[in-house]
Protein backbone atom coordinates (compact mmCIF):
# COMPACT_ATOMS: atom_id res chain seq x y z
CA UNK A 1 0.00 0.00 0.00
CA UNK A 2 1.51 3.22 -1.04
CA UNK A 3 2.11 5.96 1.48
CA UNK A 4 -0.53 8.68 0.92
CA UNK A 5 1.53 11.30 2.66
CA UNK A 6 3.17 13.63 0.17
CA UNK A 7 6.67 14.78 0.76
CA UNK A 8 8.03 17.94 -0.82
CA UNK A 9 11.50 18.29 -1.97
CA UNK A 10 12.70 19.64 1.37
CA UNK A 11 11.47 16.58 3.12
CA UNK A 12 8.58 18.36 4.84
CA UNK A 13 5.19 16.78 5.00
CA UNK A 14 2.66 18.73 2.90
CA UNK A 15 -0.87 19.02 4.23
CA UNK A 16 -3.44 16.93 2.58
CA UNK A 17 -6.32 18.23 0.57
CA UNK A 18 -8.69 17.47 3.44
CA UNK A 19 -6.59 19.49 5.85
CA UNK A 20 -6.51 22.43 3.50
CA UNK A 21 -10.28 22.46 3.02
CA UNK A 22 -11.25 21.86 6.63
CA UNK A 23 -10.79 25.43 7.96
CA UNK A 24 -12.46 26.93 4.92
CA UNK A 25 -15.53 24.76 5.26
CA UNK A 26 -15.71 25.51 8.96
CA UNK A 27 -15.47 29.21 8.42
CA UNK A 28 -18.18 29.20 5.78
CA UNK A 29 -20.58 27.28 7.98
CA UNK A 30 -19.82 29.29 11.12
CA UNK A 31 -22.48 31.85 12.12
CA UNK A 32 -21.70 35.42 11.10
CA UNK A 33 -20.87 37.86 13.89
CA UNK A 34 -22.19 40.80 11.83
CA UNK A 35 -25.89 39.83 11.92
CA UNK A 36 -27.78 39.99 15.25
CA UNK A 37 -29.11 36.81 16.74
CA UNK A 38 -32.55 36.54 18.18
CA UNK A 39 -32.47 35.56 21.85
CA UNK A 40 -34.97 35.31 24.69
CA UNK A 41 -32.97 37.69 26.92
CA UNK A 42 -34.44 41.20 27.37
CA UNK A 43 -32.21 44.01 26.34
CA UNK A 44 -31.83 47.47 27.93
CA UNK A 45 -32.83 49.32 24.76
CA UNK A 46 -35.92 47.26 23.90
CA UNK A 47 -39.24 48.90 24.92
CA UNK A 48 -41.35 47.16 27.50
CA UNK A 49 -44.51 45.98 25.72
CA UNK A 50 -46.45 46.08 29.03
CA UNK A 51 -45.51 49.72 29.76
CA UNK A 52 -48.29 52.32 29.30
CA UNK A 53 -47.88 54.60 26.37
CA UNK A 54 -47.41 58.28 27.42
CA UNK A 55 -50.27 60.59 26.57
CA UNK A 56 -49.21 63.32 24.17
CA UNK A 57 -49.96 66.81 25.58
CA UNK A 58 -50.90 69.49 23.06
CA UNK A 59 -48.40 72.35 22.89
CA UNK A 60 -49.42 75.60 24.60
CA UNK A 61 -50.41 78.39 22.31
CA UNK A 62 -48.30 81.45 22.89
CA UNK A 63 -49.71 84.90 22.28
CA UNK A 64 -48.08 86.74 19.42
CA UNK A 65 -45.36 89.07 20.62
CA UNK A 66 -46.82 91.96 18.65
CA UNK A 67 -50.22 91.66 20.38
CA UNK A 68 -48.58 91.47 23.80
CA UNK A 69 -46.59 94.64 23.15
CA UNK A 70 -49.57 96.61 21.83
CA UNK A 71 -51.43 96.67 25.16
CA UNK A 72 -48.68 98.33 27.25
CA UNK A 73 -48.01 100.74 24.39
CA UNK A 74 -51.69 101.67 24.22
CA UNK A 75 -51.81 102.26 27.99
CA UNK A 76 -48.71 104.45 27.83
CA UNK A 77 -50.28 106.47 25.02
CA UNK A 78 -53.40 107.09 27.11
CA UNK A 79 -51.39 108.22 30.13
CA UNK A 80 -49.30 110.69 28.17
CA UNK A 81 -51.15 113.92 27.61
CA UNK A 82 -50.18 116.62 25.20
CA UNK A 83 -48.50 119.54 26.98
CA UNK A 84 -50.76 122.56 27.49
CA UNK A 85 -49.92 126.09 26.39
CA UNK A 86 -49.53 127.06 30.04
CA UNK A 87 -46.54 124.69 30.26
CA UNK A 88 -44.58 126.74 27.76
CA UNK A 89 -41.72 128.99 28.95
CA UNK A 90 -43.09 132.24 30.40
CA UNK A 91 -41.99 134.66 27.67
CA UNK A 92 -42.99 132.26 24.89
CA UNK A 93 -46.46 131.80 26.39
CA UNK A 94 -47.07 135.55 26.74
CA UNK A 95 -45.89 136.45 23.25
CA UNK A 96 -47.36 133.52 21.31
CA UNK A 97 -50.60 132.84 23.17
CA UNK A 98 -51.64 135.45 25.72
CA UNK A 99 -51.17 138.71 23.80
CA UNK A 100 -53.06 137.57 20.66
CA UNK A 101 -55.91 136.18 22.79
CA UNK A 102 -56.08 139.36 24.87
CA UNK A 103 -56.18 141.65 21.84
CA UNK A 104 -58.96 139.58 20.30
CA UNK A 105 -61.03 139.60 23.50
CA UNK A 106 -60.70 143.38 23.98
CA UNK A 107 -61.52 144.01 20.31
CA UNK A 108 -64.72 142.03 20.76
CA UNK A 109 -65.67 144.54 23.47
CA UNK A 110 -65.56 147.40 20.97
CA UNK A 111 -61.98 148.68 21.38
CA UNK A 112 -60.35 148.82 17.96
CA UNK A 113 -57.24 150.93 18.57
CA UNK A 114 -55.61 148.91 21.35
CA UNK A 115 -51.82 149.02 21.40
CA UNK A 116 -50.27 146.27 23.50
CA UNK A 117 -46.60 145.51 24.25
CA UNK A 118 -44.57 143.20 26.46
CA UNK A 119 -41.41 144.49 28.15
CA UNK A 120 -39.21 144.11 31.19
CA UNK A 121 -38.96 147.49 32.93
CA UNK A 122 -39.40 149.40 36.20
CA UNK A 123 -42.79 149.57 37.83
CA UNK A 124 -44.21 153.03 36.94
CA UNK A 125 -45.80 153.62 40.32
CA UNK A 126 -44.76 156.08 43.00
CA UNK A 127 -42.88 154.30 45.75
CA UNK A 128 -41.51 151.50 43.52
CA UNK A 129 -38.55 153.44 42.12
CA UNK A 130 -36.02 151.22 43.90
CA UNK A 131 -37.75 147.96 42.96
CA UNK A 132 -36.21 145.66 40.37
CA UNK A 133 -37.46 145.54 36.82
CA UNK A 134 -40.15 143.00 36.05
CA UNK A 135 -42.04 141.75 33.02
CA UNK A 136 -45.12 143.79 32.19
CA UNK A 137 -47.88 143.83 29.65
CA UNK A 138 -48.63 147.44 28.72
CA UNK A 139 -51.88 148.19 26.94
CA UNK A 140 -53.15 151.59 25.84
CA UNK A 141 -55.72 153.17 23.58
CA UNK A 142 -57.15 156.67 23.14
CA UNK A 143 -60.87 157.01 23.72
CA UNK A 144 -62.03 160.06 25.68
CA UNK A 145 -58.45 160.66 26.76
CA UNK A 146 -55.45 158.32 27.05
CA UNK A 147 -56.15 155.05 28.86
CA UNK A 148 -53.35 152.73 29.88
CA UNK A 149 -53.08 149.57 31.98
CA UNK A 150 -50.14 147.49 33.18
CA UNK A 151 -50.17 143.81 34.14
CA UNK A 152 -47.12 142.83 36.21
CA UNK A 153 -45.38 139.45 36.55
CA UNK A 154 -42.62 139.96 39.17
CA UNK A 155 -41.91 136.20 39.40
CA UNK A 156 -41.87 135.59 35.62
CA UNK A 157 -44.47 132.88 36.17
CA UNK A 158 -48.17 133.01 35.36
CA UNK A 159 -48.83 130.87 38.45
CA UNK A 160 -46.89 133.28 40.68
CA UNK A 161 -47.79 136.71 42.06
CA UNK A 162 -49.32 139.21 39.66
CA UNK A 163 -50.19 142.91 39.88
CA UNK A 164 -52.35 145.42 38.02
CA UNK A 165 -52.44 149.21 37.64
CA UNK A 166 -54.30 151.60 35.34
CA UNK A 167 -54.40 155.33 34.66
CA UNK A 168 -55.93 157.93 32.37
CA UNK A 169 -53.12 160.19 31.23
CA UNK A 170 -51.45 160.32 34.66
CA UNK A 171 -48.87 158.22 36.50
CA UNK A 172 -50.58 155.34 38.31
CA UNK A 173 -50.57 155.51 42.09
CA UNK A 174 -51.91 152.12 43.14
CA UNK A 175 -50.65 148.60 42.58
CA UNK A 176 -53.40 146.01 42.88
CA UNK A 177 -53.15 142.26 43.31
CA UNK A 178 -54.44 140.32 40.33
CA UNK A 179 -56.12 136.87 40.36
CA UNK A 180 -54.77 135.99 43.79
CA UNK A 181 -57.62 133.64 44.73
CA UNK A 182 -57.20 131.25 41.80
CA UNK A 183 -55.31 128.01 42.43
CA UNK A 184 -54.32 127.43 38.82
CA UNK A 185 -54.04 130.07 36.14
CA UNK A 186 -54.98 129.13 32.59
CA UNK A 187 -54.88 131.10 29.36
CA UNK A 188 -58.65 131.61 29.34
CA UNK A 189 -58.70 132.69 32.99
CA UNK A 190 -55.86 135.15 32.48
CA UNK A 191 -57.69 136.73 29.53
CA UNK A 192 -61.07 136.78 31.28
CA UNK A 193 -59.60 138.29 34.47
CA UNK A 194 -58.04 141.26 32.70
CA UNK A 195 -61.07 141.90 30.48
CA UNK A 196 -63.31 141.80 33.54
CA UNK A 197 -61.05 144.23 35.40
CA UNK A 198 -61.04 146.70 32.48
CA UNK A 199 -64.79 146.34 32.14
CA UNK A 200 -65.12 147.14 35.84
CA UNK A 201 -63.10 150.29 35.15
CA UNK A 202 -65.78 151.15 32.54
CA UNK A 203 -63.22 151.25 29.78
CA UNK A 204 -64.82 148.72 27.46
CA UNK A 205 -67.86 148.74 25.24
CA UNK A 206 -70.21 151.67 25.58
CA UNK A 207 -68.92 152.62 29.04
Amino acid sequence: MADQTNHNQAGEVAPSTVDKQAPTVAEENAPSTDSPEATDLPTANAPDPNAAKPTATPPKREKPAAAAEEKPAAKAAKKEKAPSVEDKPFVEFIEQDYLPALQKAIAQKGVQDLQVSFAKQKVPITGFESAEECWQIIGSWKEIGLRQFNLYFPEEDIQGKKGFSCNEGKKPSTLESFLIDERKITLDLLVFGLVQRLDGQKWLGIN
